[in-house]
């Protein structure tokens, strides 16, 4: 039995808070979790727009081993779900880990000590044997490439940073943007905005949410008798994973049958709401359900319905500094523009640089794609894991579902560190190719390789580098067990030389 090794987390999301309290769990103690913001949550910290809303229903967005009841909606608010993080970093005993408002700048793996050397923005300093990336990918902005954007003489931000100092009651509001965060952002400015012009590039397939308010009734359960509401929770929880994983095979499986289900799906919901044809037209996608990310709204389509609304297509020449001027020559004025452009998410150029083996960086490692084993593990990166990587994303069920697991596994091969007292494990550059070989074969036969499909989940080559090729059985089957021969095992004392894999 060797030393524990010591972790350094970077984020504090959901993904390295679940690292976090499996680690402690597991006792493994000696942890810092880096966080750049000044408190945790992730994405459900930097959203806070309008209307902003999980899209899976809560029964599934909580981690397994840590449930709440606090919720005041089936599918839960961006507040509730922030909170719900601070909830969890106090229960799970993560706070005095925790380092705030210090981001990491760069991480390098030092061969001689076995140990990842990781510098944050402040210059303070930590050695961990292992390095641990949940930096995610939903947090950095994507600002559109549109002529004279800063010439605007009005109040503009995007949707990732709203302003919530500035009023929008009464103005004139431009969104640009018509996808996930803008169908939950325009039917609440929808309501006080003097008017709101939407400006589309693309439409969507949306489908309903069905969202409705958890009941006094069903709370009054849940504080009363804890233990029945749980056992109920537990068997809506497993019908909802069911049918969210059964969605894979209906929506991305290039199957007729499942495209055509989820069409009609769409094309009802669509037509139940909105009742001009002429609208209704500019709605309809031209590209097969689940090309890009279904949408799930319930009140989308009415806010185009309204009076104060229009719906712009024309395409967008330029900004001006009165607002937007279209292809068409038709200039829009406004007093506020939003941008509902969403994130930089293929590029995968993480904020801290990663340092491996040889001075490879990985963002020079990833210039042409991101690859990674199980979306967890990068050879010549020893000892170093991530949760949210490459090829780990979903369309169909819950993420936290894929980072429980993902966190399972990097606690499964920090006790094979400990163990076998080993220096640093490395997974094979084979290992690596024979995975990603097999899952892109399989990506190839989802509505994402479809020649006419373009989409954020792949990248300018082509390449799907951010979606799970199956449903989430298969990732849990293929991640339950650290494959220790699909890695370079190093022996404390031993440099460089490894270890035959068992």
């Amino acid at each position: 039995m060797g030393m524990k090794p010591s972790a350094a987390i970077v984020g504090a999301g959901l993904g390295g808070l679940c690292v976090g309290a499996l680690a402690k769990q597991a006792g493994f103690d000696d942890i810092v979790l880096l966080e750049q913001a000044d408190s945790v949550g992730g994405t459900w910290r930097d959203n806070s727009y309008p209307g902003c809303c999980c899209d899976v229903p809560v029964a599934l967005y909580q981690f397994s081993f840590f449930q709440s009841i606090a919720w005041s909606h089936l599918f839960p608010r961006a507040e509730e779900l922030h909170r719900y993080t601070n909830d969890f970093t106090d229960a799970m005993g993560l706070r005095p880990h925790l380092k705030l408002g210090d981001g990491v700048v760069r991480a390098v793996w030092d061969e001689e000590k076995g140990a990842w050397h990781v510098t944050t923005r402040k210059g303070n300093s930590y050695d961990a044997s292992v390095l641990v990336m949940a930096l995610g990918q939903l947090n950095r902005p994507q600002w559109p490439q549109i002529e004279g954007r800063d010439s605007f003489k009005g109040h503009a931000f995007h949707s990732a940073r709203w302003d919530h100092g500035l009023s929008l009651e009464g103005k004139r509001v431009g969104v640009i943007g018509s996808a996930a965060s803008a169908v939950q952002i325009i039917p609440e400015v929808a309501k006080i905005a003097r008017e709101l012009v939407v400006f589309q590039r693309t439409p969507n397939w949306v489908i309903p949410r069905l969202d409705r308010p958890i009941t006094d009734e069903e709370k009054t359960l849940m504080m009363t008798d804890p233990e029945a509401a749980m056992k109920i929770g537990a068997r809506a929880r497993a019908n909802i994973y069911e049918n969210a994983d059964h969605f894979f095979w209906q929506a991305f499986a290039w199957t007729p049958e499942g495209r055509a289900a989820v069409r009609r799906q769409a094309l009802n919901h669509l037509e139940a709401q909105v009742q001009d044809p002429v609208l209704r037209a500019k709605l309809i996608p031209d590209y097969p359900p689940g090309c890009k990310r279904v949408l799930i709204a319930d009140d989308f389509y009415p806010a185009l319905t309204r009076s104060n609304v229009i719906l712009e297509t024309d395409g967008i020449k330029r900004i001006v500094p009165e607002g937007v001027e279209m292809n068409t020559g038709k200039v829009h004025a406004f007093d506020v523009i939003v941008y509902a452009t969403g994130f930089e998410t293929t590029g995968w150029h993480w904020s801290a640089d990663v340092i491996g083996r040889d001075g490879r960086s990985l963002n020079d490692v990833w210039k042409d794609g991101p690859e990674a084993y199980l979306g967890l593990s990068v050879a010549n990166f020893p000892n170093m894991f991530m949760t949210y990587g490459p090829n780990t994303n979903l369309g169909h069920n819950s993420i936290t579902f894929m980072i429980e697991r993902q966190a399972e596994y990097i606690i499964a091969a920090m006790k094979q560190l400990e163990e076998r007292g080993l220096k640093a494990m490395e997974v094979k550059a084979s290992a690596q190719k024979r995975f990603n070989k097999k899952l892109q074969a399989d990506l190839g036969k989802t509505v994402w390789a479809d020649p006419h499909c373009t989409s954020w989940y792949k990248n300018a080559n082509g390449r799907i580098t951010q979606n799970w090729s199956s449903h989430t059985r298969d990732y849990a089957k293929a991640t339950r067990k650290v494959a220790m021969g699909d890695y370079l095992l190093t022996e404390k004392g031993a440099g460089r030389k490894p270890l035959a894999a068992e």
